[in-house]
Formats: structure tokens, C-alpha cells, sequence
């Protein structure tokens, strides 16, 4: 973490369900981490390793079994209301209203938060034109692209001027070359606020290009591999690093760094 402040910190936390049946999952078995004020975090692992749980957690959505779990220095279940604009989270889906135009979407958070309307329409304006939405503020869903919607659904979540952004799987859906421009977008208006940032992706090339730092997940939710990703990362250190990101999670087990 360098030293920096933890604003995000997990220790020994597990999640456990039980069924109607009594039947037992472990979703999380004993999992740590911490995130540093600015750090750009990408998590991956396999399908079912609990990286949707993780978020959950960390949203205050669901409380652990058992652990801590400190977001701002606060439990994110415990203190659920004082997060209502500490988070920003881009979903894999837009989410956006259908019945409602781009700048009325990217003003939905700021509207509960309880900004004059006046406010609500300059801030997602201002935000709607870096994401180059300029011109489409007044059309409706269905007139705009994937690539556009998601764009609309990230300018709602940086309209809220959050604290953290958490990004799960929100570029798994397009298509390989929108995908990547819309990483190149984002990553630049993360770095641009200086926003904390996790990401989930099951795409580790996607990973490598967006984190700072790369956690692989194991199954059940563990960290097997946290790793730092080299600024300006070539081609043949990317394949490489994947390669061996594969192997772990393929292994699933711990790899002391």
C-alpha cells in the first residue's frame, strides 16, 4: 500500500449463507486487504470467487459473518447513511431510467442527495461534456449506443463527487474497441480527481491495463496474489504477468509477494 492511509481495510473477514435448508456456502473464507488514499485497484479471479460478495460487503449491502471491514474509517453496514455520497459505482449494466433523458439519469444522484435543480443540471452537464456526451443531454436511453449509456452511468457517478468509485465488471459488455476507449476515458477522470478506485473484472488483460495494483481472488474469497503493475507496462511484461495471474488462480493458492 506504500504507506498511505488505508481507506479501505478488510481483516479476516469471512461470509457465510445458509439456505432454507441449513445447507452451508462460504462465500469468503478469511480475506484481507487495504486500499491507499488514490490507489486504482482492479480485483479479479474466477467466476464464484467472490468478488461481487466482496463489493457487496464493502457497500455496506451486506455484513460480514465475521471480520472487520473499515471504508473511510467507518463500517459501510454499521454507518450505512453516511456513505450516501461517499461511493460512486459504475454497474456492468447502465442502470439508467428509460423514461428519463442522459442529464436527467446523471442527475439522479445529486437530486437525492437534495441539490437545487439548478445545481443538479450544471454539475452533470459539466460531467456529461467530459465524458463527450455534449449534444446528448436530452436524448433518451434507447436513442444512445451501449458505449454512450455506460458513459451517461459514469458521469452519474462522478456528478456525486465521490470519495471512492467502484467499478464492477462496467466494461465487460462492449465490444473490445469501445471497451477499451471507455477504460482510456475513465482512467483519465480517475487520475484527473485523484479518486480511490476498485475495480472488478473477470478480463485480466482489462487488469493490467486499469489497475495500479492487481489482487487476484481465490475460491472460496481469499487473496492469492497482490501485485503492483508497472507504469507504461509493454506488451511481452503484460503477457507475462498474465500468464502467471493464470497459473495462480488456476493453482488457487497462495503466493507470497
Amino acid at each position: 500500500m506504500s504507506g498511505s492511509a488505508a481507506v479501505v481495510a478488510m481483516t479476516n473477514v469471512r461470509r457465510v449463507y445458509t439456505s432454507v435448508d441449513g445447507d452451508r456456502f462460504v462465500a469468503i473464507e478469511d480475506l484481507s486487504l487495504e486500499v491507499g488514499e488514490g490507489e486504482i485497484v482492479a480485483i479479479v479471479g474466477k467466476t464464484g470467487c467472490g468478488k461481487s460478495t466482496t463489493f457487496n460487503l464493502l457497500l455496506g449491502l451486506e455484513a460480514p459473518t465475521y471480520g472487520s471491514i473499515k471504508v473511510l474509517g467507518k463500517d459501510p453496514y454499521g454507518d450505512f447513511d453516511y456513505f450516501r455520497s461517499k461511493f460512486g459505482v459504475v454497474f456492468q449494466t447502465d442502470r439508467l431510467l428509460p423514461w428519463r433523458t442522459a442529464l436527467q439519469n446523471a442527475t439522479l444522484g445529486l437530486e437525492v442527495l437534495g441539490y437545487l435543480e439548478s445545481q443538479q443540471k450544471e454539475i452533470a452537464r459539466y460531467w456529461l461534456e467530459k465524458l463527450e456526451l455534449g449534444g446528448f443531454e436530452e436524448a433518451y436511453p434507447h436513442e444512445l449506443s451501449g458505449g454512450m449509456r455506460q458513459r451517461v452511468a459514469i458521469a452519474r457517478a462522478f456528478s456525486m463527487s465521490p470519495e471512492i468509485l467502484f467499478a464492477d465488471e462496467a466494461f465487460g459488455h462492449l465490444d473490445q474497441s469501445t471497451a477499451k476507449r471507455l477504460r482510456e476515458v475513465f482512467l483519465n477522470l480517475v487520475a484527473e480527481t485523484k479518486k480511490t478506485c476498485l475495480l472488478i473484472t473477470h478480463n485480466i488483460h482489462e487488469a493490467i491495463e486499469v489497475g495500479s495494483r492487481l489482487i487476484v481472488l481465490g475460491k472460496p474469497s481469499r487473496v492469492l496474489y497482490d501485485v503492483r503493475t508497472p507504469v507504461g507496462v509493454s506488451r511481452a511484461q503484460a503477457a507475462d504477468l498474465e500468464d502467471r495471474i493464470l497459473t495462480i488462480i488456476e493453482a488457487n493458492e497462495v503466493v507470497q509477494v
